[in-house]
């Protein structure tokens, strides 16, 4: 495992016993407090994810939020799932090294030798079409697999089982908000250019033709990349599609 970076100045950690989702607990201490703060548990038994699934947390599994108020609109709020997913993804190769198959799945998947080893939803809260508080909910399977779910596209894996690599949650956490830090000032600073091209450096299928399913509508057709504002770039046989929100299967 690679060399700490030091934690990040002025943010608050808080380790929980038990909570019923961390991403609410997030949300409310973002609402009540201006400085930031991850928030963290060892059992998470309302946990969810994507269009209101439920996300479910072995023992020994990462369970985090960041709480957060981000400056901008909801579509800026927005853009912190993709830096999530290499905050995440550069955790993980700190800890499983450089043989770790690591991708990022748009929008908010990050896969490990082919498998969902994590997973990150935001959730926000607002009034007049401003983000006041937001939640950057993170889940990766440290320790072991949810069950499988028939409906998702990937087969979830385990950094235990992949790597043969253990760590504790509080551990991970070390590497994860560094990277958090280090990704978020790189958006503060130089715009969203900079996560966009290190995002696609890693994303999974990149050329290839895949699916976008967006409630009962299905797109197939070549991944290009993702514009300006995150959304999925599609070329199928009608033309360029922008999608802003769907799940993705290859």
């Amino acid at each position: 495992m690679s060399d700490l970076s030091p934690w990040p100045e002025g943010v608050a950690r808080h380790v929980l016993p038990r909570c019923a989702s961390t991403n609410a607990e997030a949300l409310s201490h973002a609402t009540r407090h201006p400085g930031r703060a991850w928030i963290v548990t060892h059992d998470q038994y309302q946990g969810r994810g994507r269009r209101g699934r439920d996300w479910a947390m072995p023992a020994g599994n990462f369970a985090g939020s960041l709480a957060l108020r981000p400056a901008g609109d909801p579509a800026q709020a927005a853009l912190y799932s993709f830096v999530a997913a290499l905050a995440v993804a550069d955790a993980i190769a700190a800890v499983a090294g450089p043989a770790a198959r690591l991708a990022l799945k748009w929008p908010n998947d990050v896969l490990l030798n082919g498998g969902k080893v994590a997973g990150i939803l935001l959730e926000s809260a607002g009034h007049g079409g401003a983000v006041s508080a937001l939640a950057v909910g993170i889940g990766v399977n440290l320790a072991a697999t949810p069950p499988a779910d028939p409906d998702a596209p990937f087969p979830p894996v385990s950094i235990a089982a992949e790597t043969g690599i253990t760590i504790t949650p509080e551990d991970f956490l070390d590497l994860l908000a560094p990277a958090f830090a280090a990704w978020e000032g790189r958006l503060l600073t130089e715009g969203f250019a900079p996560i966009r091209r290190a995002f696609l450096a890693r994303a999974a299928r990149l050329g290839e033709t895949i699916t976008a399913r967006t409630g009962r509508v299905e797109l197939v057709g070549r991944f290009d990349g993702i514009d300006e504002g995150g959304a999925l770039l599609l070329t199928t046989p009608a033309g360029r599609q922008s999608v802003p929100a769907a799940d993705v299967y290859f």
